[in-house]
């Protein structure tokens, strides 16, 4: 008899007594069957194999998370370059960006400022992102999420 393999019906008595007889253990596979399949394995190897499967398919999960980039509304040209690397490898790696531009006190006279480093920052991505929220007002932040582009 080979573990594992296809036998046909048993009383559970003997199917036990098959099981301890092979040094292995009788494991019920559908409970909901008529009647109920068990196998002979080695349980014990079963739960380690179980684990390593789901262990593997956690693995190929991708979790996007949302990373932010702040802006001033005088942020110079090198700071800017630097920031626009960054999300370039954020949005590579399938990441979303929220970039965001920080009005303190009487900055948020220079909101058309903001506008224009967002623009900036959109067309500076334009070949890694799409759009996925507009640019707007929150409070004392102007916001844009970008997103990776969909690869075919």
């Amino acid at each position: 008899m080979d573990p594992g393999g296809k036998h046909g019906v048993y009383d559970l008595q003997d199917a036990l007594d098959m099981a301890d007889e092979q040094s292995m253990d009788l494991v019920e596979i559908a409970p909901n069957a008529d009647p109920p399949v068990c196998k002979i394995m080695d349980y014990g190897k079963f739960l380690y194999e179980k684990n390593k499967k789901e262990r593997d398919a956690r693995k190929k999960q991708h979790h996007t998370q949302l990373k932010e980039i702040r802006f001033r509304p005088r942020t110079d040209t090198h700071d800017f370059q630097f920031k626009t690397k960054h999300a370039h490898e954020f949005l590579s790696d399938g990441h979303k960006v929220r970039a965001y531009v920080q009005f303190r006190g009487r900055d948020i006279i220079y909101k058309e400022q903001g506008m224009i480093i967002l623009a900036r920052f959109i067309d500076a991505l334009k070949d890694v992102a799409q759009l996925d929220q507009e640019p707007r007002m929150e409070g004392r932040r102007m916001t844009v999420i970008l997103a990776p582009q969909k690869t075919k």
